[in-house]
């Protein structure tokens, strides 16, 4: 039990970054199942109600428990959640809405592997915006 322990706080970020990705993943699963299958809302309009509703969901994870990030003024709360939704939006359209809708409306491929395949695409994408340019850490002086 020590060595997993040992495993986790060596790895913090990333293995709460997955965890939190299946569980944004599942907002958006969630979300697009329920408008796309329950209330029949064209899968390309669910898609972009679950993307928002995950993009939510996965801003205020990622900030408090997968990048630990602190800002000390509203000025760097309103740039850091702005260029996270910006970052969210263009790997929205690429891949959740965008690709998604390639591969349902032109490919003719089931909107749940559809969906599935733009999830992993989204999580790879936006770890890349996170860790590299958004919750990017300060060099101490």
């Amino acid at each position: 039990m020590n060595k997993i322990k040992e495993l986790y706080i060596q790895y913090k970020e990333v293995a709460n970054y997955l965890i939190f990705g299946v569980l944004t993943t599942i907002v958006n699963f969630v979300t697009y199942y329920i408008t796309a299958r329950i209330l029949n809302i064209d899968e390309v309009v669910s898609s972009g109600i679950s993307w928002f509703c995950s993009v939510l969901f996965a801003y205020i994870t990622n900030k408090i428990f997968v990048f630990e990030s602190k800002t000390e003024s509203k000025k760097a709360f309103l740039k850091e959640m702005i260029s996270f939704f910006m970052a969210r939006i263009v790997s929205g359209i690429l891949c959740d809405v965008g690709t998604f809708a390639l591969m349902v409306k032109i490919f003719n491929i089931n909107d749940i592997i559809a969906k599935f395949v733009t999830q992993v695409m989204v999580v790879i994408v936006n770890y890349i915006f996170s860790k590299l340019i958004i919750f990017k850490k300060k060099n101490s002086q």
